[in-house]
């Protein structure tokens, strides 16, 4: 990258590296959403059994594979800094502790999920479906975590386009083997739900083999010679992760989870209120999308300028990100406002839950304006390596603040399950105001060289610590 560059090469950098990141979005999401539609095809009970199983699931990975992602901000700073030495360390040590999590993943799935499915209210077809989709996708857990450490260093260089086409490659994999093992085509078992887990997690192994092939052979990343020797585990170096990725983590397990617990909460209401909130929500879900990957883009890019030193260079990015991002949520607002009964009339005929479902949809309207300004932020500090805050504004806008509310309006005025989502908008706004207020202090911050000094002392005490020891642990 240049050292310079004018607001519409800067716009049109962002664009390169989001565009590629959107759509691997999509097809990821994708794969869920055919989990969830071809196991409805094969029976109710296979449905719920995945429903329940992806509910269990959606935020505990969501939260691990968080932490592994902490790999992109340390190797987007190496990259600006120019400090490539330490490129195939960090990220061997990411390696490394994502097997390590993965192991840990299925060794307490072992001990923790028949318990946890035993206190739910479930019919036993249900319970027996669910355990086993899990059972099932856990073969699939590390090489899922090391496809995350993969993909970090890989959008790292911003190569974004590299897993765009990795996860096109995906899905249509993933499809073909539901279609086959849910079904039981050519001469394969009906394995019903349970056969999704054990697609999804052959497509695991799929998308971390070819990544590593990509690593290995792909002439960007062949330099690097990453597994021509590894290096010794450094705890020093996991230390930095963890530093990084843990609070990042939790703070995606929080989000993730307040919207587990509303929907295991709107169980108390009639099955045409919970159908249409599912369906608003999956909905909403889909056009979080864009926020997120603007995230995902801007943690490349305000990291690589943060290593850089190039302070007004990334503010520059996470505000054209910024402005971006709530450009694209008016018009998605818009699209909500004018099409909301098209957009219902995808999940439902039924005109009872067809309409509930077109309100809901106008109450996500107001997700798309606080999501537009909190997930981009997110991504920025990311890039400063600034997480710590973060986390605490995601446990006082959704826990202290969103949930309570919305628990207070549906239960005691008559709003009902609607008040669920006001807390929801209200959480997600509080959050938005407190991110948008800590990314002006860090930027002016770092502006005035401060948090500069800062990163040295603090939030790379750790990294330095690993710089030291690259050359002793990269001997075996």
């Amino acid at each position: 990258m240049k050292q310079t560059f004018t607001f519409s090469q800067k716009l049109g950098q962002l664009l390169a590296i989001l565009l590629p990141v959107l759509v691997s979005q999509i097809a990821i999401f994708a794969m869920s959403f055919f989990d969830t539609i071809m196991s409805g095809h094969a029976s109710s009970v296979d449905l719920a059994g995945v429903a329940i199983g992806s509910s269990i699931w959606a935020p505990i990975s969501a939260g691990l594979t968080g932490i592994v992602a902490a790999v992109t901000p340390i190797l987007a700073q190496h990259l600006g800094a120019n400090r490539r030495e330490q490129i195939p360390f960090t990220l061997a040590q990411g390696m490394y502790m994502s097997i390590a999590l993965a192991l840990g993943t299925v060794v307490v799935g072992v001990f923790a999920l028949q318990p946890i499915l035993a206190h739910m209210d479930l019919e036993e077809g249900v319970r027996s479906i669910a355990f086993r989709f899990l059972a099932a996708l856990s073969f699939g857990i590390v090489p899922l975590f090391l496809y995350t450490a993969f993909r970090s260093f890989i959008d790292a260089h911003g190569k974004t386009r590299v897993t765009m086409l990795i996860s096109l490659v995906a899905l249509p994999v993933n499809i073909a083997l539901n279609y086959v093992l849910i079904f039981g085509k050519l001469g394969f078992p009906r394995m019903g739900g349970v056969g999704a887990g054990v697609a999804s997690a052959i497509t695991y192994w799929v998308i971390a083999a070819i990544s590593l092939l990509v690593i290995v052979r792909h002439e960007s990343f062949s330099q690097y010679r990453i597994f021509h020797r590894l290096p010794r585990i450094s705890f020093a170096a996991w230390k930095e992760l963890l530093r990084i990725g843990v609070p990042i983590g939790l703070s995606v397990s929080l989000e993730v989870g307040v919207f587990a617990v509303v929907t295991l909460l709107m169980s108390g209401y009639s099955t045409t209120t919970i159908a249409a909130h599912q369906a608003a929500i999956n909905f909403a879900s889909f056009l979080y999308m864009i926020p997120y990957s603007i995230s995902t883009a801007l943690t490349i890019m305000v990291g690589f300028e943060v290593g850089a030193k190039r302070p007004a260079d990334s503010k520059q990015y996470s505000f054209i990100g910024l402005f971006l991002a709530a450009g694209l949520a008016i018009v998605c607002a818009a699209f909500l406002f004018l099409f909301n009964k098209e957009v219902a009339a995808l999940y439902t005929t039924d005109m009872d839950v067809l309409t509930l479902t077109q309100h809901f949809l106008l109450y996500a309207i107001f997700f798309q304006m606080s999501d537009a300004i909190a997930a981009p932020i997110q991504g920025a500090l990311r890039g400063y390596k600034d997480v710590n805050v973060t986390f605490i504004v995601a446990i006082i806008s959704y826990w202290v603040i969103g949930l309570p509310v919305g628990y207070a309006l549906a239960a005691y005025t008559s709003m009902g399950a609607f008040g669920y989502w006001i807390g929801l908008i209200t959480g997600l706004a509080v959050g938005a105001v407190g991110l948008l207020a800590r990314l002006l202090f860090i930027a002016r911050r770092f502006q005035k060289g401060a948090l500069q000094g800062k990163m040295t002392t603090k939030a790379d005490a750790a990294g330095l610590a690993v710089k030291q020891n690259v050359q002793n642990n990269c001997q075996m």
